[in-house]
């Protein structure tokens, strides 16, 4: 290459055989073509390591790393972060495809925007089903929706390098990792999702939130306690279950569950005003919304059950539905 690429690609591989020849072309068809594409190969046992020789043997801009043992993805990408080039990063799976303008888009976005350090995309599910995934845009709506779920699509990313400093993967999330990551940068930078699907994401039952569930369950819950930090909220905090209902959708509680929840969202609500981490208004639609459903979704109770959602929560309470007040009183009479 002649000069310093302005983008670098991460792609880690293994065992993408299937689908990495696609994976690549998708990034080389870019229409922005100042780039670095980094492959770094896991050490894979089919034919991924030969399919990524041809293609380096044909474009300078590839920059190939063979690993000689099996680290991982999470190190693979940090990895990327550190021999990257380039002022962004953009990411990219092995078996994900890229559209064509994705690249010129993200990079026209932040160089307009140099406030936002990670841009992501919409992007579409392919394979058993195509279906588009249109994450939160603005930067306050995606840091209240991280409370509930990971809310920019990982493949999707640019971002800049000079966000990054000492953050990177973390192993002990795996296998979302990235729900982490980004969780953690939020506080540091702006976010942005282009409200447009400029990546196809791969469906196949090897996907790993399919294959590792508990793992995935487990993770998360750690992300979303550490997210409660921004309340004053301690991961040992004996309510720890409480807030977590207030933020996030847990079905088939108990009424007294649910009440603990309302309380706690009331006391996240009480905080945020002190701090000042998210923007109140959006925070305040999204506990409602969570406990509403919540209220919705409890498991058998008793008459009293709407009269001491009122008591702990007149506002609330006004807000349930007509028809939710009629099925509510109607399971509690059959029992």
């Amino acid at each position: 290459m002649t000069s310093q690429p302005l983008v670098s690609v991460i792609m880690p591989v293994y065992n993408s055989e299937a689908y990495l020849a696609a994976s690549i072309k998708s990034v080389l068809e870019q229409t922005y073509g100042h780039f670095e594409l980094i492959i770094l190969n896991d050490k894979s046992t089919d034919n991924s390591k030969t399919i990524i020789d041809q293609f380096a043997a044909a474009d300078s801009r590839i920059v190939f790393v063979d690993k000689q043992r099996n680290v991982g993805p999470a190190n693979l990408r940090n990895e990327g972060f550190a021999i990257a080039n380039g002022e962004f990063i953009a990411l990219l799976d092995s078996d994900d495809i890229a559209m064509p303008e994705r690249f010129e888009k993200q990079v026209t976005y932040l160089q307009n925007h140099p406030e936002v350090g990670v841009c992501g995309t919409w992007f579409t599910f392919f394979g058993a089903q195509n279906k588009i995934i249109r994450h939160s845009v603005s930067h306050d709506d995606i840091k209240v929706s991280f409370l509930h779920s990971c809310n920019i699509g990982n493949p999707t990313v640019m971002l800049r390098k000079s966000v990054l400093k000492d953050f990177k993967f973390d192993n002990d999330y795996v296998p979302v990792e990235d729900y982490d990551l980004w969780s953690r940068l939020l506080p540091q930078t702006r976010f942005h999702n282009l409200p447009e699907s400029l990546l196809n994401y791969r469906q196949h039952d090897s996907n790993i939130s399919k294959t590792k569930i508990d793992n995935v369950n487990r993770s998360v819950r750690k992300v979303k306690i550490n997210q409660l930090g921004n309340f004053g909220i301690l991961a040992g905090d004996l309510d720890i279950d409480a807030y977590l209902s207030a933020v996030s959708l847990q079905k088939k509680l108990d009424p007294e569950a649910v009440l603990k929840a309302i309380r706690s969202g009331n006391h996240l609500l009480e905080q945020n005003k002190k701090l000042g981490n998210y923007n109140q208004q959006l925070l305040q639609k999204h506990i409602d919304r969570t406990l509403l459903r919540t209220i919705r979704n409890v498991k058998k109770h008793k008459l009293d059950f709407l009269r001491n959602v009122k008591k702990e929560s007149p506002i609330l309470y006004k807000k349930i539905t007509p028809i939710d007040k009629m099925m509510l009183f109607a399971k509690a009479l059959l029992g």
